[in-house]
């Protein structure tokens, strides 16, 4: 059976490499044998989804591989910028209260509908919330706080557990989807739940407006392409160019 186009993107290709540099494209073969160590750097595994529509049913195809052990769910469509790296923003805190965690950034409270919001319990500092579920989007005088939970978890056997219960339910009426927000808020009601406030820039690629914001920002952030960038969004003259 041939691997599918996201398998083959890391995986070590020693011919590719060695076609690019006997072409002269030694920054090209540089970049595709460091993509491939990735495979080497960790282990990967490759699930189908088998189950209902819905963000949950991933989540738990995962869970029945990698045992009870806490998990970090994180969304390929939002991008980060940060010191720290979201993912370790979130494992410490998990760390620190063991137990489930999501990633929040603060939001301008016109743009609440386009979100899930934390309804805040406590402020414990430094960026950590006590959290009692969330509302999905919700009307700017709705809003429940001026947060967003955007794509990162660290969901513990609970929330699995949760999730194992929805989907059996499903398949009594098969009706919906599967959410993980949905088991996140039904485990909120008798157990505690936190958010985590990233430190870092965001940037969200789910529209092609942002999705071109993110390439810009890391295109301007290159030593080599930034500058070329920036000659261009100025104009001739050093001006930007009209519309």
């Amino acid at each position: 059976m041939r691997a599918c186009a996201d398998e083959d993107g890391v995986r070590p290709n020693p011919a590719l490499v060695a076609r690019l540099r006997a072409d002269g494209k030694t920054e090209y073969a540089d970049a595709v044998e460091e993509v491939g160590e990735l495979s080497r750097l960790g282990h990967i595994t490759y699930l189908d989804q088998h189950g209902p529509y819905g963000n949950g049913t991933p989540v738990l195809n995962a869970a029945r591989n990698t045992g009870d052990e806490p998990k970090l769910v994180l969304w390929p469509d939002d991008v980060f910028v940060a010191r720290t790296p979201r993912a370790q923003q979130l494992i410490q805190a998990y760390e620190a209260t063991g137990c489930p965690v999501l990633a929040l950034m603060p939001v301008d409270p016109g743009d609440s509908q386009r979100y899930g919001v934390p309804v805040v319990r406590e402020d414990l500092g430094r960026g950590l919330l006590r959290i009692t579920g969330l509302v999905e989007k919700p009307e700017p005088a709705d809003a429940p706080s001026a947060y967003a939970a955007i794509g990162g978890y660290v969901v513990t056997p609970g929330i699995i557990d949760e999730l194992r219960r929805q989907t059996e339910r499903w398949y009594e009426h098969r009706t919906g989807e599967i959410y993980l927000t949905d088991a996140i808020n039904a485990y909120a009601r008798t157990q505690a739940v936190y958010g985590q406030v990233i430190r870092g820039q965001w940037y969200d690629t789910g529209n092609p407006r942002a999705y071109l914001t993110a390439q810009f920002a890391a295109a301007l952030a290159d030593p080599d392409y930034g500058p070329h960038l920036r000659r261009l969004a100025q104009g001739p003259g050093g001006t930007a160019p009209s519309q």
